[in-house]
């Protein structure tokens, strides 16, 4: 493997680690926000000590997420220099703007919520909750502005002397189409991954401790499994939106995720199809028909542009090469995206179903404890393999080929040195990222060694809580 492949590998590699723990932070820190303003408006103690609960655990992942984010960065400067020197004056702003506002934002007001318990006023301690879940979502946008240059840029001008973009409009970059309706999506779907997360560690003390907090446990499957249901509305609706705008600005990407070769109109959606090796040419599909017009053109008799089609007209404007992205890699982790996430909504759904009206799980539930926190994470991870590898060629959506922007000082020897050193390291602290969650979880709530407060049945006459008190 050469230099720009060994690169390649180590960014994905990375990349793909580091966003394992990015959808669990952007809505964990939400969905406790959300439990504590329970909390305050109630006063009823099974949401602050369930609000303890999934801090500590947001606490913990966002610790990983912001190590292993840095590592990010530092690969613009070792294996893509020439990436960093042609996007530098354009990036520059969205990420200054994720530095110096966003996450100083997030890290000041984790430290005022960490140990502001019992010092600060329970208002204003709130308030540093809610300001850290401000801070995750401007972090995600302007890291997602970012992003969306790479799909469609605009708001810069070449500057051939120099060989690079420079910015004109940073409005025009943050308000990109592409991140209009990328953000959305995102936020959606790591919604899902925070309520399946949510749900899945609430089934595991349901089945493996039922004498333990059974009541609180309950509602937190109940609000996990609903957050779940509701984000995947969001994500199949923001995702159809995305589609359109995926069909104008990057054409190819939706007819590598289609497999579709020659251009047709109306358009079928292919449910399963089966391919050369090489996915020069399709072998057997089966087909939806007029699905692929809608969802690419809002209309059912639209017509959607075939691969072949377009390979033409990119040799004329961009000159000779290939402009098609793997073929099987784009279609099947699209199907994968999208069949995974179904799955993730219909566990949840029947797991609303199954505990309804105040059923106890049945114990061979237990096996979707563990699984259903990593479906929406694995449907996540998809869409991101998707979302990349089908804008190859191009870092930069018709501007620089990926062979253009890696280290031209970098070796072989180097990047496999970094890659294998990263990987290593990064199985290391999944090791004990692992641990320290399933620690935590297995210890419960705060104050389980004392019996469990009675639970008012539905409908009653609340009883009075007593006051709790907690220091991490």
């Amino acid at each position: 493997m050469d230099t720009l492949d060994l690169a390649r590998w180590q960014f994905a590699i990375t990349t793909v680690y580091h966003f394992f723990f990015v959808p669990v932070t952007i809505s964990l820190v939400a969905i406790t926000a959300g439990l504590q303003t329970a909390w305050y408006r109630t006063g009823k103690e099974k949401y602050l000590r369930l609000t303890k609960f999934y801090g500590k655990l947001f606490l913990i992942n966002i610790a990983m997420g912001v190590v292993t984010g840095l590592v990010q960065e530092f690969q613009f400067g070792m294996n893509w220099s020439d990436y960093s020197r042609f996007v530098g004056d354009v990036f520059g702003a969205p990420l200054a703007l994720e530095g110096l506002l966003a996450f100083f934002l997030e890290s000041t007001f984790i430290g005022l919520w960490m140990f502001g318990w019992d010092r600060l006023p329970k208002l204003v301690h709130l308030g540093c909750i809610w300001m850290v879940v401000l801070g995750t979502q401007l972090s995600a946008y302007f890291i997602l502005a970012a992003n969306s240059w790479m799909q469609h840029p605009v708001g810069f001008r070449y500057n051939a002397e120099r060989g690079r973009a420079e910015l004109t409009d940073l409005w025009a970059v943050l308000t990109n189409k592409v991140v209009l309706v990328t953000f959305p999506h995102t936020i959606f779907a790591a919604f899902m991954v925070g309520g399946a997360f949510v749900a899945g560690v609430a089934l595991w003390h349901l089945i493996r401790r039922p004498e333990v907090d059974k009541a609180v446990f309950r509602s937190a499957l109940k609000i996990g499994a609903s957050i779940v249901l509701v984000a995947s509305a969001g994500v199949a609706i923001s995702g159809d939106l995305q589609g359109k705008v995926m069909t104008e600005v990057q054409p190819m990407k939706m007819a590598a995720a289609e497999a579709l070769y020659e251009t047709e109109k109306p358009a079928a959606f292919s449910a399963f199809t089966i391919g050369t090796l090489d996915g020069s040419k399709e072998i057997f599909s089966i087909k939806v028909p007029y699905l692929l017009s809608f969802l690419a053109t809002g209309s059912f008799d639209g017509e959607v542009r075939g691969i072949n089609s377009l390979q033409e007209a990119y040799e004329q404007l961009y000159g000779p090469g290939s402009y098609k992205p793997n073929i099987p890699l784009t279609y099947w982790t699209f199907r994968l995206m999208i069949g995974v996430g179904m799955a993730s909504a219909a566990v949840a759904l029947w797991l609303l179903w199954t505990t309804r009206r105040g059923r106890a799980p049945t114990r061979w539930l237990i096996y979707l404890a563990a699984p259903l926190p990593l479906l929406p994470m694995v449907a996540n991870t998809f869409g991101w393999i998707f979302t990349e590898t089908g804008r190859q060629p191009w870092l930069v959506f018709g501007l620089l080929p990926t062979a253009s922007g890696v280290s031209p000082g970098t070796t072989s020897g180097e990047v496999i040195t970094s890659l294998v050193g990263f990987t290593a390291l990064y199985g290391v602290l999944a090791v004990v990222e692992t641990k320290l969650l399933l620690r935590t979880i297995r210890g419960g709530l705060a104050g389980t060694d004392d019996p469990p407060a009675d639970e008012p049945p539905d409908g009653s006459p609340e009883q009075a809580e007593k006051p709790l008190s907690f220091a991490y």
